[in-house]
């Protein structure tokens, strides 16, 4: 196995998830996460063969936060090109609004911690990705 990046890019489903009310779930990533443990991010994940984009967003949401999107809305596309790690994907944007009473963190090996968090207020240190992705979430989330 070589230790490369891939030569082509991958497709990312990410998902901001939000209360409706102007709250934003954000996770932090834990010592198992695959790159920059300890930031606080946003949820995604890899659109997998024959899958539709909200079907992913769908199953990554139940995966990472053990709760179901109460509403889905595509917000953009991103070409996201990164060198450390070298990386490349398309991450396709979409804002989740879900119950915040039936989240809870469904994958303990990447995320230590889940926070509620206006946009004005946001943890640090935050993932090198979520300043660009919080760039294309509309300021009112309904």
């Amino acid at each position: 196995m070589s230790d490369q990046p891939p030569r082509t890019p991958s497709v990312s489903c990410v998902f901001v998830c939000h209360d409706g009310a102007g709250r934003l779930l954000l996770a932090r990533r834990g010592a198992g996460a695959r790159d920059e443990p300890g930031a606080w991010d946003t949820g995604a994940g890899a659109l997998e063969f024959g899958e539709t984009f909200e079907a992913a967003v769908r199953r990554e949401v139940r995966e990472e936060y053990a709760t179901t999107p109460l509403a889905i809305t595509l917000l953009g596309v991103r070409n996201v090109l990164r060198d450390d790690p070298p990386s490349h994907w398309v991450a396709v944007l979409f804002a989740v609004r879900v119950d915040p009473a039936t989240v809870a963190i469904g994958e303990p090996h990447k995320f230590d911690q889940l926070g509620w968090f206006s946009r004005d207020a946001l943890p640090t240190p935050l993932h090198s990705q979520l300043a660009p992705t919080l760039a294309l979430v509309p300021d009112h989330l309904d």
